[in-house]
């Protein structure tokens, strides 16, 4: 894969530029900016007799390749509609049209021209990170089991004329942007492989390797030996009909002062669910080797962190095993005992994910956390409330909520906040424990959260149900998501 920079250089005349490719804004009025009237000029009037054809019109989506001039191999005009209403929603289809543009050409490296481009909701610092972490995520392609992958992308290099924002600042956003990048890319390629590789036994291979390449991240992994000794019997009971080992992988990154808090990140990490006993139905089956984005996110979220080196301490705690049916799986109405000393009644064994999470949630406790944030593939009944566009939110703690709501904001990978009422507790009830693993057919996404909350009493804590953002269908696909919202939290709570 392609691996894609980023730099920031001030170019007082364009048409003196070298580069492969000059990228230049236009808005629907057809007003040039400095660059395109320079270029314009060298060209002898070729960017404007362009726009006189009619093809093309500054309107927000709209891209024209055009021969260069001196220096500059290409000029690419990129429409951004009315310079009145450019917003982040105008940004985010500039970076998807001028990315489109230049993966069908052979440039290897362009000049981004962005001195015109004022945000009417946003400031430059806001625009240069989502570019970058826009252009990083396009780069990114999967080739780890295809024996002919499609081609990566030419582009390697990006520099951007910064205008009034100034080289060092300007750097400095596109270093956030592409760390956040390669944390969502992270995420996304460990989510792609396929259960027979990605096994738990693979996560805990690859966080020893994450802790190799930084010095401030320790890495210790608990095998199902030491997890028994604990008292972790629902996150036991879910790989009981697996031959692969569970695992509880726990990555502790030290970049704040030694007494500071940490902030907790808990991902469920089921590397393939069949279902269990439980067996879900054949159609979509091979999607469930996505059932571990939430651990996915931990480890891109702690790539996007070890990267810009946030002076915070940050663990991150996986989960790992895989569910499926044998002769010694888990059935229905087995009664397993928890971490916390809570007896827990399996009335469905495709209700998984709370299970490893809860010993998690417990285990998380030992670390006299700040905040305590658990991300996971829970439920499909937060797909049916909320689709694919947003990851249901549920918090113990208003602040902590309102919080990663604004990340989620800042960061276009949004969410939003479900209830986690008493009311809905009942429905948890068990006659034959003290807590039943699924609470009926009504609010499935919400019972799944009051369950993981009685595990999470002792601290602020927030869960992340990313069942309907984590991955696409069509086409298939790991997203890389809530990396980007978890990042971007992270990143306002180190300041």
């Amino acid at each position: 894969m392609t691996k894609l920079s980023f730099s920031a250089r001030k170019i007082k005349d364009a048409s003196q530029a070298r580069t492969q490719c000059a990228i230049l804004p236009v808005f629907s009025k057809k007003t040039l900016s400095v660059a395109a009237r320079q270029l314009d000029k060298a060209s002898a009037g070729a960017v404007t007799a362009a726009i006189r054809l009619g093809d093309f019109t500054g309107k927000s989506g709209q891209s024209c390749m055009l021969p260069g001039v001196g220096g500059n191999k290409r000029l690419l005009l990129v429409g951004c509609g009315d310079k009145g209403k450019f917003d982040r929603a105008a940004a985010r289809e500039l970076g998807k049209t001028v990315s489109k543009a230049l993966a069908n050409s052979e440039a290897s490296e362009a000049i981004l021209y962005s001195a015109d481009l004022e945000l009417q909701d946003g400031d430059s610092r806001w625009l240069l990170c989502w570019l970058a972490r826009h252009f990083t995520c396009a780069a990114y392609r999967y080739t780890q089991t295809l024996s002919k992958p499609k081609p990566a992308a030419k582009l390697a290099r990006l520099v951007v004329e910064p205008g009034s924002l100034g080289s060092a600042a300007a750097g400095k956003a596109l270093d956030r942007g592409a760390a956040m990048g390669r944390g969502v890319n992270e995420a996304r390629e460990l989510a792609n492989l396929p259960g027979n590789i990605c096994t738990p036994s693979y996560l805990a291979q690859h966080a020893r390797k994450l802790g190799r390449e930084q010095a401030n991240l320790s890495v210790s992994v608990l095998e199902e030996k030491k997890m028994k000794e604990l008292g972790m019997g629902s996150l036991l009971s879910v790989s009981a009909g697996s031959d692969q080992p569970a695992k509880l992988v726990v990555m502790h990154y030290k970049g704040g002062k030694a007494g500071q808090k940490p902030y907790v990140l808990v991902g469920k990490g089921i590397t393939f669910d069949s279902g269990g006993i439980s067996i879900k139905p054949g159609a979509k089956m091979d999607e469930m080797k996505f059932d571990m984005g939430g651990a996915a996110s931990v480890f891109g979220t702690l790539r996007t962190v070890t990267e810009l080196q946030l002076p915070i301490n940050v663990v991150g705690i996986v989960a790992a095993a895989e569910n499926m049916p044998s002769g010694s799986a888990t059935k229905p109405g087995d009664v397993v005992t928890s971490m916390a000393g809570k007896t827990i009644e399996v009335l469905n064994t495709d209700a998984e994910g709370r299970l490893v999470l809860c010993d998690a949630l417990t285990y998380a406790g030992r670390f006299q956390p700040r905040v305590v944030i658990d991300i996971a593939t829970l439920t499909g009944a937060c797909v049916v409330a909320l689709g694919s566009h947003a990851t249901g939110l549920y918090a113990n703690e208003d602040k902590l909520a309102e919080e990663l709501l604004a990340a989620g904001t800042e960061s276009h990978d949004r969410a939003w906040r479900m209830p986690l009422w008493e009311d809905y507790q009942k429905q948890l009830d068990s006659n034959f424990a003290d807590i039943a693993n699924i609470g009926g057919p009504g609010g499935g996404s919400i019972t799944a959260a009051c369950f993981l909350a009685r595990f999470a009493e002792d601290y602020h804590w927030a869960h992340l149900d990313i069942a309907g953002t984590a991955w696409d269908s069509a086409p298939k696909g790991a997203t890389g998501r809530p990396v980007a919202m978890l990042s971007q939290y992270l990143i306002e709570q180190a300041g």
